[in-house]
């Protein structure tokens, strides 16, 4: 099985309720999507959204990237040549790391299909059952309140809050979300790097001593601001998840070695992809430090391969933050991972197992998908 062309669509999905968090608001998922064809006659699909603030991808670059730099150094390679051709990938330029995602994930796709085999079953298996937590946007904190109210009678366990506006009034909102919540749902607070490193110490010890019992607050503080990643790990009880703060495997050893965080949050769009994300959790792995895997407001092709890497390395990710397509009015992918509010369960179709996407919508430049 050979590449024979990449090509590429736009998949737009509306969202139930719009996505705020501290750094954007967002109405509707849109992905690029990879298809990779091969002389076969079988395709492999991958997707990425544009996160300029968070990984510096937009759109364009996205699909510049693949269309100039990957794509070329792809052509003709044999699937099952995986570690060859993800080396290609990685090697073609710096950084664009979810364009770099977007071909991996259809890559593995396809290496799954060539071995007839759900992708997670190559990874190392596992339980195809995993449960995820859901997103309650920054808002008005009645809102906030009634939303993760829904969430926990919609079946939801663990409620992860977005807050990282206002100091004084996200130490309310928690508070009022705890209380309103309390012994049915776990809360993890999400500060979309809101916070200086005092002010997260702040806040985070005003809601212990408040008896606010928090699973673990994600990137409190600037991405670039390791030293103040330890600042609050060293002084508050709660553990700290580093996500912005690392993208790759010589990210996560320096964290490790700096001890400035107690939980990794892993995201396709992050690491690149596939291998780099399983890197990272071995490396954790060794370390006996816990990892999430995350995603971004994406559509279930992305989130599905990162479903499949939670299954297959489960015993690192202990937590599940995928929950993009959940938050979506509809699902527009056949096949693959069925997303049912908080349960996520993998199919046993080869690779991803997607079988159609619908609701694509040509790129300039591009032939029919």
């Amino acid at each position: 099985m050979k590449i024979t062309d990449i090509r590429f669509g736009m998949l737009r999905v509306p969202l139930k309720t719009p996505f705020k968090t501290a750094l954007r608001t967002v109405e509707q998922v849109e992905d690029v999507v990879v298809m990779v064809h091969t002389d076969t006659g079988q395709v492999g699909y991958g997707s990425a959204p544009a996160t300029a603030v968070i990984t510096g991808d937009t759109h364009g670059s996205i699909v510049d990237a693949v269309r100039h730099y990957i794509s070329p150094r792809l052509i003709g390679q044999d699937i099952a040549n995986l570690n060859r051709i993800t080396h290609l990938v990685q090697g073609a330029m710096e950084k664009n790391s979810s364009a770099k995602a977007a071909v991996e994930i259809a890559v593995h796709d396809l290496w799954g299909q060539l071995y007839g085999a759900p992708l997670y079953k190559l990874l190392g298996g596992g339980d195809p059952v995993i449960t995820t937590d859901i997103t309650i946007s920054v808002d008005y904190i009645d809102k906030m309140v009634a939303d993760s109210i829904a969430a926990v009678e919609r079946g939801f366990e663990s409620l992860k809050i977005k807050v990282g506006k206002d100091i004084g009034v996200d130490i309310e909102r928690t508070k009022a979300i705890h209380a309103a919540v309390e012994g049915r749902a776990l809360l993890r607070l999400d500060a979309n790097q809101g916070w200086s490193a005092k002010q997260a110490v702040y806040a985070l010890q005003t809601l212990e001593d408040a008896g606010v019992k928090l699973e673990l607050v994600e990137q409190p503080v600037k991405a670039h601001d390791l030293e103040g990643l330890r600042y609050v790990t060293e002084r508050v009880h709660t553990p700290v998840m580093a996500d912005e703060s690392v993208f790759g495997p010589m990210e996560v050893i320096e964290l490790i070695r700096m001890r400035a965080a107690d939980i990794v949050n892993i995201k396709l769009m992050k690491t690149g992809g596939i291998s780099n994300a399983v890197r990272i959790a071995d490396i954790c792995g060794m370390h006996g430090i816990d990892c999430m895997i995350g995603c971004m407001l994406e559509s279930s092709i992305g989130v599905g391969a990162a479903v499949h890497l939670a299954v297959a390395k489960s015993d690192v990710i202990t937590k599940v933050d995928l929950d993009g397509p959940s938050l979506c009015q509809f699902d527009p992918v056949d096949g693959g991972v069925l997303f049912n509010e908080s349960e996520i369960t993998v199919t046993d179709r080869p690779g991803l197992g997607i079988k159609e996407i619908r609701g694509l919508s040509p790129i300039a430049g591009e032939k029919a998908a």
